[in-house]
């Protein structure tokens, strides 16, 4: 698939995030309008050793394609042992991880630590692009703290190998989520590479998604915590994208029954006992900001069935 030729129909882009982009919650954005999805991150020493909850991360639906799957690790050999099985399970793209701030990653020498060593960072994706078959992409920050701002080198040294597109994080690691992303580096390493480009961080609303496209030239935006609970920011940027018209959000009754839409689904994929204990977070994300949805929430943690679950959220949505 030409990454290009995608973002150009549709420039959004479902952001990969650890516990949540999983088969259910990629469906449901789909329907959306998202244009291309991203799996959660999963990693290659998983795969090597026959993980199943690592595998099963790599359950892609027939419907949830362009899809491109995100892994993480810190050896080249390793990445090259895995890129075959990957594509197998269906995927169109592979990214690489090179962004994620998490302390349980960093420390070992993965996701946005290798921005602090652009050798092995060049040895892996020259490896994963020199034995797949599809797209290689990768996904980097800003850089590791503000004394090294090192993005725009990094992504002229990713396309050299081969790398047919670049997601970049508007911040450091150092700040993780804090503070305001910074979408002039996206800007600046739109108009240095020739690849396409996917700006990511502080994409809440519509128009945050019209602003960054416009403001920095981005072939993409990737949509991350924004589409917690809130998948209709997928098709209320498309709408303002393609027919510059402004689509209201969902009232609280229309998030409300989406939580119990997402959750029997979830629930089918998942068991009861499994999938009930993946959504919690889920429906807290779908009631935030509704009027005491703290109490529901807690109510809902306390909870071991869907039927339970179903007739309190609608005896909730019936008075508010």
């Amino acid at each position: 698939m030409n990454l290009k030729e995608i973002l150009k129909q549709n420039p959004l882009v479902l952001a990969p995030m650890a516990g949540v982009t999983d088969k259910t919650f990629r469906g449901i954005v789909k329907d959306h309008n998202c244009g291309l999805l991203y799996t959660e991150m999963i990693s290659t020493k998983g795969l090597i050793y026959g993980s199943d909850r690592t595998e099963d991360m790599i359950d892609i639906d027939m419907s949830q394609h362009p899809i491109s799957v995100q892994l993480f690790g810190n050896d080249p050999s390793e990445f090259e042992k895995v890129v075959e099985f990957t594509q197998k399970k269906g995927a169109d793209f592979i990214d690489i991880n090179m962004g994620c701030p998490a302390l349980k990653i960093v420390k070992n020498w993965e996701g946005a630590a290798l921005m602090k060593d652009f050798k092995k960072a060049e040895s892996i994706m020259r490896a994963v692009v020199r034995n797949s078959s599809i797209p290689v992409t990768v996904k980097i920050r800003k850089g590791w703290d503000e004394e090294n701002i090192v993005a725009t080198e990094f992504a002229q040294m990713a396309e050299a190998t081969g790398v047919q597109g670049i997601a970049i994080h508007g911040r450091t690691r150092e700040q993780f989520y804090s503070g305001k992303a910074d979408w002039d580096i996206i800007k600046l390493i739109k108009s240095t590479i020739k690849i396409p480009v996917i700006g990511n961080g502080d994409l809440f609303e519509p128009e945050d998604v019209k602003e960054m496209l416009d403001y920095t030239k981005c072939d993409g935006v990737m949509i991350g915590r924004g589409a917690m609970g809130n998948p209709w920011l997928f098709s209320r940027s498309y709408n303002l994208l393609k027919f510059k018209e402004i689509i209201e959000p969902p009232t609280g009754r229309e998030r409300i029954k989406a939580a119990i839409d997402h959750l029997y689904a979830h629930v089918e994929y998942k068991g009861e006992y499994q999938g009930i204990r993946q959504m919690r977070k889920h429906i807290a994300w779908y009631l935030k900001g509704l009027p005491n949805a703290a109490n529901i929430r807690d109510l809902i943690n306390t909870l071991e069935t869907v039927a339970e679950i179903n007739k309190t959220l609608t005896q909730y949505s019936e008075n508010i």
